[in-house]
């Protein structure tokens, strides 16, 4: 055998080697997580359609599916799914009806026609759009490196078009055009994807800061995403739903938002005083406390605001810390000048929301201007649905895994302190 025959004979069998694992079941599923530092939202690309077309799209926690904008969206294997199909019924909020999409030549009567939300524009589609099905290609992986794509041929979505756009990609980042939802109903991302490859019904959250030059992950099925990544275990909470969702205050629809039992509040470990009944969700579902990818921020009712911010304006003169005028949205605001570093960034009073999750620095203030740190809380009012909501700057660089099956929320402690952010500890 000649070298050269030699060297096809070994590229065939390692390409054979590698498509054949890549052929595998996979192990788990990750998209990547960008954050846009001027509307600081959170950001994912799917890969849709034949050919493929890609998109990016916000991502929304709470949401129950994908849907984008569907102009110029040109695929062969794209279809409408009708009313009677169990996708439709898994979206929830669907009707029978007729459709007039110029764009979608099998456009027929009795289709599945949904109503996507835009919590960001805080508007539906007064008429269902379209429920329709198509492939969706994603990077796999199966816990030690990263492998071929792998494609979920009948991935459901609602399109948008220009006629909705005004309601529907309102304060959306600039360069997206929809979002998809990680919420806990069937139709949306996780759910999807693991029933279609048969993984396990957990995912994973890695959330990037806004400095971040790497992207954050999302990671879909698999163990890899507790001790194995982070080599240390999770700390375990059984999230709590409020009867009626937010979305439909009046109706019987239980939310599919994530809600955690924080029970109180400390700052530099003295425990903050105020109702703390607001930390509970009530008959009527309101009170409690949510994780939102969509809020830049923590946000909390009125008299639980005021109480943080007084003792956390308390703790920080102990400390000679100098409070500033304050920067809207901000109600406390403090010269950093003297104000140490540390690893886990500026050394401010700690912030601990429950007994097994610490908001350090990095993650309790937020840089406003030169020389200008403020308290990343923002009053949210007297009479809000949810008492206490943690936005993205306090989650980011933890791992957090919700386990859907069991109905448990895993996290971590923070990833600084291990010398790595969300953006570098990925799989090689």
């Amino acid at each position: 055998m000649s070298s050269s025959q030699h060297l096809l004979h070994i590229f065939s069998f390692a390409l054979f080697f590698f498509l054949s694992r890549a052929a595998e079941k996979p192990h788990g599923l990750i998209l990547p997580i960008r954050k846009n530092c001027t509307t600081l939202q959170y950001y994912t690309e799917v890969d849709m359609g034949t050919p493929l077309s890609n998109a990016n799209v916000v991502i929304d926690l709470g949401g129950k599916l994908l849907w984008f904008d569907c102009d110029g969206y040109n695929s062969s294997s794209y279809h409408l799914l009708p009313c009677n199909s169990s996708k439709c019924k898994a979206a929830t909020t669907y009707e029978c009806t007729d459709c007039n999409y110029p764009y979608f030549s099998d456009c027929s009567k009795n289709f599945c026609g949904v109503y996507p939300y835009n919590p960001l524009g805080n508007g539906f589609i007064a008429a269902g759009l379209a429920l329709g099905e198509d492939i969706m290609s994603v990077s796999s992986t199966d816990g030690i490196s990263y492998l071929l794509s792998v494609e979920s041929r009948h991935f459901p979505f609602s399109c948008s078009s220009t006629r909705e756009g005004s309601i529907l990609g309102s304060e959306l980042s600039g360069g997206t055009k929809g979002m998809i939802g990680l919420s806990r109903a069937r139709s949306a991302l996780s759910s999807q994807l693991a029933s279609a490859f048969k993984l396990p019904h957990i995912f994973a959250l890695c959330l990037p800061n806004s400095s971040a030059t790497d992207p954050g992950d999302i990671f879909i099925g698999g163990d890899h995403t507790t001790c194995y990544l982070t080599e240390m275990c999770l700390a375990y909470d059984h999230p709590t739903h409020p009867q009626p969702g937010k979305q439909f205050p009046n109706s019987n629809i239980h939310s599919d938002e994530y809600f955690i039992g924080v029970k109180s509040i400390h700052v530099d470990r003295k425990h903050v005083s105020f109702k703390e009944s607001l930390l509970s969700i009530n008959k009527k579902g309101i009170g409690g406390t949510k994780l939102s990818t969509l809020a830049p921020y923590t946000i909390s009712q009125t008299s639980i605001y005021k109480a943080l911010v007084k003792d956390f304006v308390k703790a920080a003169a102990s400390r000679k810390i100098k409070r500033v005028t304050s920067v809207a949205p901000f109600g406390a605001c403090f010269s950093s000048k003297i104000i140490a570093s540390s690893q886990t960034g500026p050394a401010v009073p700690l912030q601990s929301k429950s007994l097994y999750f610490r908001i350090y620095g990095a993650n309790s203030m937020v840089e406003v201007e030169k020389d200008v740190l403020c308290l990343g809380s923002v009053d949210g009012g007297s009479n809000p649905t949810t008492s206490v909501v943690l936005g993205g700057h306090p989650l980011e660089n933890y791992l957090l895994e919700f386990d859907l099956a069991s109905s448990k929320l895993g996290f971590s402690t923070s990833l600084l302190p291990r010398n790595t952010t969300c953006s570098h500890y990925r799989l090689s």
